[in-house]
């Protein structure tokens, strides 16, 4: 299986924040947005590995600006790093307000899918090749996050996590 660039994956998703994607106060409900982050990096996941996916696990998602109505987000999404059947997505959500013209980063996670054959079964995906700086920074970092979250899943033991290890135990 031949290997895939990272920004082959990227892929840039619009939604237009209408009256019945928010809340009382008028901001998007983080329950849709997390709809179509998902979507977003389903779009990803497929399209570095060919194949339909199934979302494995969602990092911390924290809100850092409200996104009001009417505004547009735009989401990117890009494979950071594949692992045998799995691969990590990272995620960008930008709020952008048409009427002033201006941009702001309001979230960003890290999504986790499996592609999946056509039983349903784990299938391995192509590794990723980083190309610029910040693709190379994710997947440096992506096996330290994959081995954080198979801890907190309970699928990894702490003291077999070498990579988180070496961030706190220093050799003697």
């Amino acid at each position: 299986m031949e290997a895939r660039k990272a920004g082959d994956s990227f892929i840039t998703m619009n939604e237009l924040v209408l009256p019945n994607d928010t809340n009382t106060f008028g901001d998007l409900m983080g329950g849709k947005l997390m709809y179509w982050m998902d979507i977003a990096a389903y779009l990803a996941a497929a399209k570095h590995c060919n194949s339909a996916c199934m979302t494995a696990s969602v990092d911390n998602l924290s809100f850092k600006t409200p996104i009001k109505l009417g505004n547009v987000i735009c989401i990117e999404a890009i494979v950071t790093r594949a692992f045998t059947t799995s691969m990590e997505i990272h995620l960008k959500v930008w709020n952008q307000n048409m009427i002033k013209q201006s941009r702001e980063l309001s979230n960003e996670a890290y999504f986790t899918f499996v592609a999946l054959d056509e039983n349903k079964n784990p299938k391995k995906v192509p590794a990723v090749i980083p190309e610029t700086e910040e693709q190379k920074k994710y997947f440096d970092g992506a096996l330290r996050r994959r081995q954080l979250r198979l801890i907190l899943a309970g699928k990894m033991k702490p003291d077999d996590a070498t990579e988180l290890k070496a961030l706190f135990v220093k050799d003697e």
